[in-house]
């Protein structure tokens, strides 16, 4: 009888590559995740790891087994997740995944909700990217991710994930005292602070520059904040497009213009966890603090000069 706790970790270490990284994931040390897979080895009587370097590689008996352990594990969970719908009980835990603005304005919101109408369900919140979020869910490592998916970029998700959407986010041109009457054009010679390289902000602002202005923006300033970026903003130093989620409701020295670009804000769980009561009442969690999102769309009507 193969042991589903074992096949998870033979998963896992073909996920993730290493013993330690397993180790580090699962909160084990890399000598209990070793004898766990030792174990497995004797259980189905095959090698199933063979040394590489200074680690180790999957054999291709043990490929075949992780190819089932896939299908396995998603049974299994999806049996615990109707078992307990069946149980009708809101308990356990729920990990929840977003990056700051979305943290500020739907999840702490969302958990503050949960902590009144759900008190067995210990909530917690993990600060991540959507790059790096997103597999962490389909690994297990979290149970909820709120993420974006910006315009002309849509998040691709992996097998067995699916996404709910929640509302439209509208993106605003942010502009120092300075250059509040220029037009987009004329911003051609400014200076622009976005996101690091590669990742979605940063692909749509130089998208929305192209489009709207005819030219590659100079990024001179990297942050995953938008706090600083429009910090740097106030202070005349750049111009950046900023979600409205992100802009608090105070922005002194700083002008917003609507540009027409939208964001999309998005829940994303695991398929074989959506039937579970913790996970339902986390989506639901979620309807009453986005209404604020309505704010947002009523700045996208400012004029675009």
């Amino acid at each position: 009888m193969l042991e589903l706790r074992r096949l998870r970790l033979l998963k896992e270490l073909h996920e993730r590559g290493t013993i330690a990284a397993v180790a580090d994931a699962l909160q084990f040390t890399p000598s209990a995740v070793s004898q766990q897979l030792a174990m497995l080895e004797r259980e189905t009587g095959v090698t199933l790891l063979e040394k590489a370097g200074r680690g180790v590689r999957l054999t291709d008996p043990a490929l075949v087994l992780v190819g089932h352990a896939g299908a396995l594990l998603d049974r299994a969970a999806r049996a615990e997740a109707e078992l307990a719908a069946a149980a009708g009980t809101v308990a356990g835990r729920a990990r929840i995944a977003t990056f700051q603005s979305v943290a500020l304005e739907l999840a702490i919101p969302a958990m503050h909700s949960l902590a009144g109408a759900a008190p067995r369900l210990r909530t917690e919140l993990i600060e991540a990217e959507p790059e790096q979020a997103i597999p962490a869910l389909a690994l297990g490592d979290v149970d909820l991710v709120l993420a974006d998916e910006w315009q002309h970029q849509p998040l691709r998700l992996p097998n067995g994930l699916e996404r709910h959407e929640l509302f439209d986010d509208p993106v605003h041109l942010a502009l120092p005292e300075s250059l509040r009457h220029a037009t987009f054009a004329e911003l051609n010679q400014a200076a622009w602070t976005t996101g690091q390289p590669g990742m979605a902000w940063e692909e749509m602002t130089q998208r929305t520059c192209r489009a709207l202005g005819g030219f590659d923006p100079d990024i001179r300033h990297r942050t995953s904040d938008a706090t600083v970026s429009l910090a740097l903003v106030a202070r005349g130093l750049a111009v950046a497009l900023v979600p409205g989620l992100a802009i608090p409701d105070e922005h002194p020295r700083v002008t917003l213009r609507a540009t027409g670009v939208t964001r999309r804000i998005l829940a994303v769980v695991r398929e074989a966890d959506a039937a579970r009561p913790s996970v339902q009442a986390a989506l639901a969690s979620l309807g009453a603090p986005h209404r604020r999102s309505g704010e947002f769309r009523d700045r996208s009507s400012l004029e675009l000069t």
